[in-house]
């Protein structure tokens, strides 16, 4: 019988040491009550507590959390939004911060809808369209600010307020796309029509200076013409000692006989008549004149 007493001790006593041993995980606090009053808080690790009489009421987790919560609105253009915000937040690590979240907020998460829901529809209403999408961070900023402003007493960190999607409704986006489309086709047709009128001033541009390397092209060609002329007539005049006159003229009447012959070579049913020799003969005699006399000084 006392061997029994000793095993039934035995076994009572490790009963009470396992009911005894507190075990709390990495990033998470467990609140001890004493007979239904707050006795402590217990971090990381392995701890003891008095049976029966010391109770686990509950386990804080000090990871940062995220928190999604979607808002519906209108704004100022009345265009009705879905708006969803994310809220990353943290319960602070110390002892009173711990307590104050388990116990003065009965609900913390639908407390904090209920915030981003206010603050949300607070400042959207006073935004068009366009300026809520220019303006997401603002929100943020605002919601952020408001719940940190609220929840800090309770022992909450609020780390970061991210806008992270608006939706407005389907028409709404439709007409969206379409506008959009709209401005890239016409932007499309304004670069089109630049490159065109681009092309078309290049191409004028090559014309002219075309136009202009042609015509001096035939000025040179012209001034070679009338320098060989010129030389011939002076050959005949100094080799044979014809006049001037009569150089002149046969120089011209060979010219034309060339031209003619040209002429008739290429269109034969052409009728051509000739010129009249005496005017071109003076302005020949005229430039060879000068010209002979100029060299007859010379010498």
């Amino acid at each position: 019988m006392e061997n029994l007493a000793i095993i039934i001790f035995s076994v009572l006593a490790v009963i009470l040491l396992l009911f005894s041993i507190v075990i709390v995980n990495q990033k998470q606090a467990k609140i001890i009550q004493r007979l239904g009053k707050f006795q402590s808080v217990r971090k990381a690790g392995i701890s003891l507590r008095i049976p029966i009489i010391d109770q686990v009421v509950g386990v804080q987790n000090l990871q940062i959390q995220e928190l999604r919560v979607p808002v519906e609105t209108i704004t100022q253009d009345k265009v009705t939004l879905k708006i969803e915000v994310a809220i990353q937040y943290l319960i602070k690590a110390d002892m009173e911060s711990i307590k104050n979240s388990f116990y003065e907020l009965a609900d913390s998460t639908a407390q904090i809808e209920s915030f981003v829901f206010d603050a949300v529809r607070a400042e959207v209403p006073k935004m068009e369209l366009d300026m809520v999408y220019e303006n997401k961070d603002n929100i943020a900023n605002t919601v952020m600010e408001g719940l940190n402003s609220l929840l800090s007493s309770y022992g909450f960190d609020i780390k970061k307020t991210l806008v992270v999607d608006i939706l407005p409704d389907a028409k709404v986006v439709d007409a969206m796309n379409a506008i959009n489309e709209q401005k890239r086709l016409r932007q499309a047709a304004e670069e089109k029509g630049e490159a065109e009128k681009i092309l078309i001033i290049k191409a004028a541009e090559a014309e002219k200076e075309s136009k202009k390397l042609q015509g001096e092209g035939v000025a040179l060609q012209q001034m070679a013409v009338l320098k060989g002329r010129e030389k011939a007539i002076k050959d005949l005049t100094v080799g044979t000692n014809m006049e001037i006159k009569d150089a002149t003229e046969l120089v011209i009447k060979l010219i034309d006989q060339e031209t003619l012959i040209s002429m008739g070579e290429k269109n034969k049913n052409v009728i051509f008549m000739t010129s009249d020799l005496g005017m071109k003969g003076k302005m020949m005699e005229a430039m060879v004149g000068a010209d002979v006399v100029s060299n007859q000084h010379k010498n």
